[in-house]
């Protein structure tokens, strides 16, 4: 927990209310997403029990598995929610779009948009994965033939668990984790994983506190869980006895769930309209548009008739994946923290960013030292905040994140103020004249930070078959004589 946030939390615990950790939201919330909010039997490892789902707060459409034990109830249940999922995916692989590629020498195509699943908790996350697993290498042939919408069901499953763990992705997303990126509560995080009770905190009843709420939460009676796991209590004296005979009252069975699922599905409805009060962040539709271009790759993959996701990555396919995880990861911290000054707050304190005033600069500096002459600008920066920044080191700043600051000099005027010296590059037109507004002017204040958004390459990855065999590579050879490999063989008979 960082310093800012563990403020916010004992902010919040004293207030009686969750404090916001971020003035703008960071992730895409669409105008039409599909929430799933899915219940599994206890005991049983991914057993759907019953879901609750659509993209209309007024119209959920519930699903119940009446003996989840059983395999023709478990597929008659994926089959039902393909049916509601697959349309609506689908209906935005329809509309595309021209976007211009190769400094506009051609074009590409990808989806207008893409969908938008919202599950209760990550728990919702992990059964989405594994429901995935279990249900895109079926058979639509043979003795256990399945319709063919469910291994589609399952592909798509896949791909949206997959997207789930790129940071900054917003094609499947939870409500808690959503929550959490934007406030902060009085309670610990083990709590915060209470749906209910994080809402108390943010948006509490008139009248109570965000602790008196978080507690009133607590009743598994008022509030139940957000799933997929389902109350012990409601498990052995409701569930049970209506799933003890072989022949269970569905009509029965169909109320208690949805009265056990109709609050989650309420709260996170309420979830997406406390969300999209906050304004966007200025770099949330671009990471949306990866997002769209991620969905448009699979929507192809599957109309060239693709295989499905193997059940585990290779060697190099999973260290890729990797690298392509860890490049996501730091360029959404980068991001999002040119996007909130509540965010970058933290680097400033942790001295990876500070603020000051120009006071000096001049802009037609030109460096005639190589071998030919570069304009490179120079400006003097004060400020009264710590300067943990070396010699050398290059900074950036979120209003020209295309240009670099080189580091010359850290000069400590007295016990409050720091002057820095810094060298500009980039950013600043092709010639040996800046661009107007290209280049700071005194009396500007701004932000530098160590942090960029410069590309990063990925890693550079072997093909499978120049692996070594415990990689997934070939097998090596055998480079023994035939006289020492009967040898062997006849002391490993012994």
């Amino acid at each position: 927990m960082s310093t800012l946030t563990a403020l916010a939390r004992a902010q919040a615990f004293v207030e009686g209310r969750a404090q916001r950790t971020a003035t703008v939201r960071h992730l895409h919330v669409h105008s039409r997403p599909l929430v799933l909010v899915p219940l599994v039997m206890a005991g049983e490892a991914n057993a759907p029990l019953a879901a609750m789902v659509g993209s209309d707060a007024d119209e959920p459409r519930l699903l119940v598995v009446a003996q989840p034990r059983n395999r023709d109830h478990r597929f008659a249940f994926a089959a039902e929610l393909a049916d509601v999922l697959v349309p609506y995916v689908d209906s935005f692989a329809e509309l595309t779009e021209a976007v211009a590629v190769d400094r506009g020498r051609d074009v590409r195509y990808r989806s207008a948009d893409a969908p938008q699943l919202w599950v209760p908790n990550t728990g919702g996350v992990d059964f989405l994965k594994l429901f995935g697993r279990s249900t895109r290498f079926r058979s639509i042939d043979g003795e256990y033939a399945v319709p063919p919408s469910v291994p589609l069901l399952g592909r798509w499953l896949t791909f949206f668990a997959g997207t789930a763990e790129v940071a900054g992705s917003s094609l499947l997303l939870n409500a808690v984790q959503a929550l959490g990126l934007h406030w902060a509560t009085g309670q610990s995080s083990a709590e915060d994983a209470q749906l209910a009770a994080l809402l108390g905190w943010i948006s509490p009843p008139p009248g109570r506190t965000g602790a008196e709420a978080a507690l009133a939460a607590e009743n598994p009676a008022v509030w139940p869980p957000a799933g997929p796991a389902t109350d012990p209590s409601f498990d052995n004296h409701v569930l049970a006895p209506l799933m003890s005979t072989a022949d269970p009252d569905v009509e029965a069975l169909t109320e208690v769930l949805r009265a056990q699922l109709l609050p989650t599905w309420e709260l996170m409805w309420r979830t997406l309209d406390l969300l999209r009060e906050l304004p966007a962040g200025s770099r949330v539709a671009g990471r949306w548009d990866s997002d769209r271009d991620t969905f448009s790759g699979f929507v192809q993959h599957l109309a060239d008739g693709g295989p499905p996701q193997p059940r585990r990555d290779g060697a190099v396919a999973a260290a890729a994946r990797l690298s392509r995880l860890e490049n996501a990861a730091t360029r959404y911290a980068v991001q999002r923290a040119f996007d909130d000054p509540l965010v970058m707050a933290e680097y400033r304190l942790t001295g990876a960013a500070f603020v000051g005033d120009v006071t000096l600069a001049k802009a037609d500096r030109i460096d005639d030292s190589g071998k030919r002459p570069v304009l490179r600008p120079r400006i003097m920066v004060v400020t009264s905040e710590p300067v943990r920044v070396e010699k050398g080191a290059t900074l950036t700043s979120p209003v020209r994140p295309g240009q670099k600051a080189l580091v010359i000099s850290v000069t400590a005027v007295d016990d409050t103020k720091t002057e820095v010296l810094l060298e500009l590059s980039g950013g600043m037109g092709r010639k040996l004249i800046a661009e107007p507004g290209s280049v700071p002017e005194a009396g500007e204040r701004l932000l530098f930070t160590t942090l960029s958004e410069a590309y990063r390459p990925g890693g550079a990855f072997p093909e499978p078959d120049q692996t070594p065999w415990t990689h997934g590579g070939p097998p090596v050879p055998d480079q023994r004589s035939p006289e020492n490999s009967a040898v062997s063989a006849d002391a490993d008979q012994q």
